[in-house]
Order: structure tokens, then sequence, then C-alpha cells
């Protein structure tokens, strides 16, 4: 793909007599020309090709040594981590099994099996090159009785023989910024309202979702009809802001089946 400067021209010059084109290629537009070619280049082609090579990184989370690339993080080494003090002071008990959604290279996920928060995991992410990493992170600390990975859009290829406990994810948090970046970006909210609309098979009678969501792309009251509509329903919120805030602050939501018996830990707002 050529840039939008390189395109606009050349659409210009497919339009010009045959005998104008040479006069109409100054330097100027050849320099327009070069740089739509050296975009593509770097683009297309150098970045991912460093990406590939480019080693994979190693971090310690809680006794687990957790896989990944730099640009397979969208925040789960950062603000993800605020899930381990976060339920610990809720005083959840360990959990049988946890599911992490939009996993990524399982930051969140790995750090609360090695602080001992659930006995066994299981991951899903739909980037090919996140599930590699999770895979290698299986293998390097020999957690193949404990862990399930699975490459899938949303929950669409996950068996429907699992039940999880909890669930726990820092999903895409932004609808109209980061086109393009898997990590960030949600069109129309569709994979949060997709995975709502899928969960009531997989989560146990009493299990709990856990999100962690941004302020500065949505509130509590963005999810919430969307929620109900999907049979379940919020049982406590952390750390929101009624409205959007100017820089990120992070927040927490916590999700049941509609009537459902919330365990106590998961049943009093705002602890």
């Amino acid at each position: 793909m050529y840039s939008q400067k390189a395109k606009s021209f050349l659409d210009q010059l497919a339009r010009q007599p045959t005998n104008d084109r040479v006069t109409c290629c100054g330097p100027l537009h050849l320099q327009v020309l070069a740089m739509g070619v050296l975009h593509t280049i770097e683009h297309s082609l150098v970045r991912p090709a460093l990406r590939r090579i480019r080693p994979a990184k190693r971090v310690d989370l809680g006794g687990v040594t957790v896989e990944y690339k730099s640009e397979l993080d969208g925040g789960g080494l950062e603000f993800g981590q605020d899930f381990i003090p976060f339920l610990r002071s809720r005083g959840m008990p360990k959990q049988p099994r946890l599911f992490e959604w939009c996993a990524g290279p399982a930051f969140i996920g790995f750090s609360m099996l090695g602080h001992g928060l659930c006995e066994t995991l299981c991951l899903a992410d739909i980037n090919p090159a996140a599930v590699t990493r999770c895979k290698n992170t299986v293998r390097l600390n020999h957690l193949e009785d404990r862990v399930s990975v699975y490459e899938s859009n949303n929950l669409r290829s996950i068996p429907r023989s699992e039940r999880w406990n909890l669930v726990v994810s820092n999903p895409p948090h932004f609808i109209d910024q980061y086109e393009g970046d898997i990590r960030a970006h949600d069109p129309d909210w569709e994979i949060h309202r997709e995975f709502f609309n899928t969960i009531h098979p997989y989560l146990a009678d009493n299990g709990v979702i856990v999100l962690q969501e941004n302020n500065r792309g949505s509130t509590v009251e963005t999810f919430r009809e969307m929620i109900d509509a999907a049979g379940l329903e919020i049982v406590f919120t952390h750390g929101d802001h009624k409205e959007l805030t100017r820089e990120s602050v992070f927040y927490f939501i916590g999700i049941v089946k509609k009537g459902a018996d919330a365990p106590a830990w998961a049943s009093q707002q705002d602890k």
C-alpha cells in the first residue's frame, strides 16, 4: 500500500494526458512517491521481519517464568498485575479453574497461578504469536498438567467442556482509538458484546468475571446494558469514575450470572 499522499498523486498522474506526465513528475512528486514506497517497505517488510527475529524476553511472575515479546504486552506487566492485590484484598480463596480472556502472553493468568490464586489455568487469544508464547511458557515451567491454551477468536474455538470458576481479563479498552491494534481496539464494543453473550456455558453457576477496564475509554455504564442483555449482572465495581477521564484510570467490574448466588468475596460492593 502506498501512503495517502503517494496514492493521491498516482491517481492524479493517471488522469493526466500522456504528454503532460513527464512535466508533472518533478522532484517534489518523485519525493512523495519515494516516501510512499519507503513507508510500504518499512511497515510491510522491515518491521514484521524485525518482530520475527527479535529474541523473546522472559519475566518471573510469582515463580513462573513467562516468555513474551514487547509487542504482545497490552499492559499485563504493569496495571494488569493489580489483579493480585485487589483480589487478595477482597479475601478471594484459591479458585479451582481460572480463565484469562484476551490473554496475550498471559501475564495475569500465569501471575495468579504463581501466586497461588488458582489451581489450574485456561488461556485463549486470537493472536497466534501470543498463543505460541503461552505454550512456550507452559513447557518452560512444566505446567502441562495445569494449563490449557487455545487459539480462539473470542470463545469460538474453546471446547464446551471447559468450566471456569473465575474469569479475568485486561481486554481491548477503546472503540475509536488505536485502530488495527488488537491489544487496544474493540470496534463498537463488539468483542465485549460477543464475550458477554457467549460466556454462560463456560461459567460455573457461582463463577465470577472480573474485568479490568480503562476509564479513558469507558465507564461502567458503557457495559451495563450489554451485560444485562446477556443474562449477567454487575455485583461490584472498584476504582471507576462516572465520566470518561483524560488520563488512563483503570477500574474493575465484577460480573456473575443473573440471579446467581455470588461467593462472599464478590458480593460486597467496592470493598
